[in-house]
């Protein structure tokens, strides 16, 4: 027992100067709060966790997510520790160019990493839709003796992650849904970059997750394991999910605890050594004694507890074949076969109309898709027909009700996705990106396939007015690297921007509808979307080229008609998807946009942007206004007959 306990104190100091070495070694980085939460990542990681260092990816590991991403090299230090891919040397390049350490865990660099984190309130709220999935799975699949679906999401989360508004929304979903499998540790060290939390934070936290219907416990000591231990052992037996403060020291053992210095700033050589000889650590700079490895090792539990699982799942698959079968894809992330032929639209139709038909006809037989609103579901048509609702009664519905929480909703959607087994979308009013935007920023910066589905998308929405009517934000999303941004001209060219939405994998997209019924093109030349622009009418030795996106789609077409009148050639260019198209062939880019020609695009939105594709814009660099939709666009300028006028200026 002695040795052991002497070996489980020499690991968890081992974690805390693994941390301090590397932030030192950097000249940069957070060693306050790994060295205060070592005992918790040792007990997670060493008792507590089910996961394979050998398959970061087994689909039925317990999941670990480091809200609290500046304090990156808790994470990393145990990860290496306990025998991930993640050697001693990518620990001393931290926040090096090309390691496998970046300042803020990155998924998809580090092995063990489950989800980007940093911006604080993000990793709780995405652990939410992981924790949901897991849920769900569990529901559609598991059978009695076969479960199959069984495991934990964990979270570590600050001060700062719990004052972030986007944590309060996921939470309120969490306690509502009952997601019991989610069990958060909340670390209370009252220090914030400012100082104490007292300057902004007097809020009873438990409080208010009781509130949120959670369970609350609370650990007063950090260091105490045994007292760890029977928190989460209460954490499990619970059918609400858990919130566990843990009192704890940040820069514990060293001359700056408790205080702020010791949060964003390496402790300096001489803190460095007074810690050394306060917490009776002799080693030198990323020296660590040989039992510490063999004690943290989890390899050989790691395959135990995987090849358990596998056994048990060729038993269910002996005694389920088509449920097994159905698991293996969804956890593949491979599609099903998916509707090649759009819906029969019989009259013009508002494209967020034509986007829930498209919904209603690839629903059924993709039973992976499930989505929500935040509370807009007859506005934004997300809901197909016969998708249930999802509620901890029936686990099995596919459709989230996700109340007025666009920002929670996207981190939700996010974990979801990056669970494994769903392709979550979810929907809201284009203005209302603006609340979600962090959401979006991180699905695209970890390749997460989410779908945002954004509709009224102009000043279109009429009545409304400026405060509802989107003008920047389309070129917005556009300006964000790895978001593909799509908006159909029409009910066609909708049912095939969901096929390209789906079809994707290596990153999300953003689908931007109308609220208003537009005209429909043929399905034949709507085809065109998949590949992000192409030529819907042309002329003979066309001398001008209006493109168009949307609904302003219909405008060009009526301005060519008008100066067709005049004797003039033009070509009219759909254009729906700036990424779609930068990702075809450049002889093609070319052949649908000469260069050449002169180029008129009319969009209803802000102008910044469009220059790499027209020489002049009819769009809007103001807000808009209330009034009915046609008079706002006549108003502002979206006639055919001022863009046929501003196509004969550039001619």
């Amino acid at each position: 027992m002695t040795e052991t306990k002497d070996l489980t104190a020499l690991s968890v100091n081992a974690i805390r100067f693994l941390a301090i070495d590397a932030v030192e070694k950097a000249k940069s980085g957070h060693p306050g709060m790994p060295m205060a939460m070592a005992p918790l990542a040792y007990l997670l990681f060493r008792e507590a966790m089910r996961h394979n260092p050998q398959d970061p990816t087994w689909p039925n590991r317990d999941r670990f997510v480091l809200s609290a991403g500046h304090g990156s090299m808790l994470l990393y230090a145990t990860l290496h520790l306990t025998g991930y891919d993640l050697p001693l040397e990518e620990l001393k390049r931290f926040r090096q160019w090309g390691s496998k350490t970046p300042g803020h865990p990155e998924y998809g660099y580090t092995p063990g990493v489950e989800v980007t984190t940093g911006p604080l309130g993000q990793g709780i709220s995405t652990a939410v839709g992981m924790a949901l999935a897991e849920r769900k799975l569990a529901a559609e699949f598991n059978r009695p003796g076969y479960e199959v679906v069984d495991h934990y999401t964990y979270v570590l989360a600050s001060d700062g992650d719990l004052m972030e508004g986007v944590s309060g929304e996921a939470s309120s979903l969490a306690g509502h849904w009952k997601l019991s499998k989610l069990i958060v540790f909340w670390d209370d060290n009252r220090i914030s970059i400012d100082g104490s939390t007292d300057l902004a934070f007097s809020e009873d936290v438990l409080a208010r997750y009781r509130a949120y219907g959670w369970q609350t416990l609370r650990v007063e000591d950090a260091n105490d394991l045994a007292a760890l231990r029977h928190a989460l052992h209460l954490a499990q037996l619970d059918e609400r999910p858990s919130l566990i403060a843990v009192r704890s020291h940040i820069g514990f053992g060293s001359p700056k605890q408790d205080s702020h210095k010791a949060h964003g700033e390496p402790l300096g050589p001489e803190a460095v050594e007074a810690t050394r000889r306060n917490l009776g650590w002799p080693y030198a700079p990323f020296e660590v004694p040989e039992e510490v490895y063999r004690h943290m090792d989890m390899r050989k539990k790691g395959r135990a507890w995987q090849e358990a699982w596998e056994r048990v799942l060729e038993a269910y698959a002996r005694e389920y074949p088509d449920l097994h079968a159905e698991l293996l894809r969804r956890l593949k992330g491979d599609l099903p076969s998916l509707p090649e032929e759009p819906p029969v639209f019989e009259k013009p139709v508002a494209t967020r109309a034509a986007s829930g038909k498209a919904l209603d006809a690839i629903a059924p037989g993709m039973p992976e898709l499930l989505g929500g609103s935040a509370d807009l579901t007859p506005s934004n048509n997300t809901q197909a027909q016969g998708m249930q609702d999802f509620t901890p009664e029936n686990p099995t519905g596919r459709y989230l009700h996700f109340g007025v929480r666009e920002h929670g909703m996207g981190a939700i959607l996010n974990g979801l996705n990056l669970h494994g087994g769903y392709r979550a979308y979810g929907g809201t009013f284009l203005v209302f990106s603006d609340y979600m935007r962090p959401a979006i920023r991180l699905a695209a910066l970890m390749g997460t396939p989410t779908v945002f589905v954004f509709t009224h998308d102009t000043i279109a929405l009429g009545e409304d007015g400026p405060t509802h009517q989107p003008v920047e934000h389309l070129m917005s999303l556009r300006a964000m690297p790895g978001l593909w941004v799509i908006r159909p001209a029409d009910a066609y060219e909708t049912f095939y921007a969901w096929q390209v939405a789906l079809k994707r994998k290596e990153g999300p997209t953003a689908l931007i509808l109308t609220r208003q019924a537009v005209p429909l093109l043929t399905p034949e030349k709507a085809r065109g979307l998949l590949r992000g622009g192409y030529v819907l009418e042309d002329a003979e030795r066309p001398e001008g080229v209006i493109v168009a996106t949307g609904s302003e789609v219909h405008l060009a077409l009526k301005a060519k008609a008008l100066l067709a009148e005049k004797g003039r050639r033009v070509r009219v260019v759909s254009l729906p998807s700036f990424e779609l198209f930068e990702a075809q062939p450049e002889a093609y880019r070319k052949e649908v946009l000469p260069l050449g020609l002169p180029t008129l695009a009319v969009e209803a939105g802000a102008t910044l942007g469009w220059e790499r594709y027209a020489h002049k814009v009819v769009g809007l660099d103001r807000f808009g206004a209330s009034a009915p939709y046609p008079e706002v666009y006549e108003k502002l300028g979206f006639t055919p007959e001022r863009v046929a006028e501003a196509l004969e200026d550039l001619l």
